[in-house]
């Protein structure tokens, strides 16, 4: 049987009170989707809301689009998988290989405390699942626990969106809080690579990557853990 990842991506649209959108960014789908997929793995798409998930404006732009985002727009398959994602609360960790979270800055918002997503990070975990986040989604380790009680990230290898990374953008005052402080903060073992540079980490069955050039990466981290 092949492989089955679940997708986990954000319901938020606003930038906290900038008036500007935000969502889930394109590239950090995409190019873990078809890696994932031109493996022979299955991927399911969810979010909190169910249905289409807000993409970020700017990961639509010109500058920010890759051969994997230039592919998903073509694929009429995945756009028709993208607009009809399942709801969160209506996923179990018992039909899945591993649980996987595109970034962006709409989690930073919506998938930090949601319980559903909270309770499958625990059970993906619990039963020895792969857990993997990129760029911002790694926030959404923080409220999860392991089978001891203590905080998921905490005493283990973790990278994320760097305080820096989030100064380029212009977004530090923005954002409810920091990605790189956040984990560190919850007693994760923090490192980095430069800013905007691919980078990822493994600690066992949990992975995450740093920033949008970190996704395929990721994703082939976790194709490894799976054995794909």
């Amino acid at each position: 049987m092949s492989k089955r990842i679940l997708m986990v991506l954000t319901s938020h649209d606003r930038l906290g009170d900038t008036g500007k959108k935000t969502g889930f960014w394109l590239e950090e789908l995409a190019a873990p989707y078809y890696a994932c997929l031109d493996a022979g793995a299955e991927v399911t798409l969810a979010s909190p809301l169910g249905g289409q998930p807000p993409l970020d404006p700017t990961s639509d732009a010109e500058d920010s689009q890759t051969d994997a985002t230039r592919r998903f727009k073509q694929d009429d398959a995945a756009n028709a998988k993208l607009a009809s994602t399942h709801r969160l609360s209506d996923m179990k960790a018992d039909d899945f290989d591993a649980i996987f979270y595109p970034g962006g800055h709409g989690p930073l918002w919506d998938l930090v405390d949601n319980k559903d997503s909270i309770r499958l990070i625990e059970t993906f975990w619990a039963q020895q699942k792969p857990v993997a986040a990129v760029c911002h989604a790694p926030i959404v380790l923080l409220n999860a626990r392991d089978e001891s009680g203590a905080p998921l990230v905490k005493g283990r290898e973790v990278t994320g969106f760097t305080n820096g990374e989030e100064d380029a953008v212009g977004l530090t005052e923005i954002v409810p809080q920091l990605v790189e402080d956040a984990l560190i903060g919850c007693g994760g073992i923090y490192s980095k690579a430069d800013d905007f540079t691919p980078y990822t980490r493994r600690d066992g069955r949990l992975i995450t990557g740093q920033n949008p050039p970190s996704s395929e990466p990721v994703a082939k981290v976790l194709l490894e853990a799976l054995g794909l």
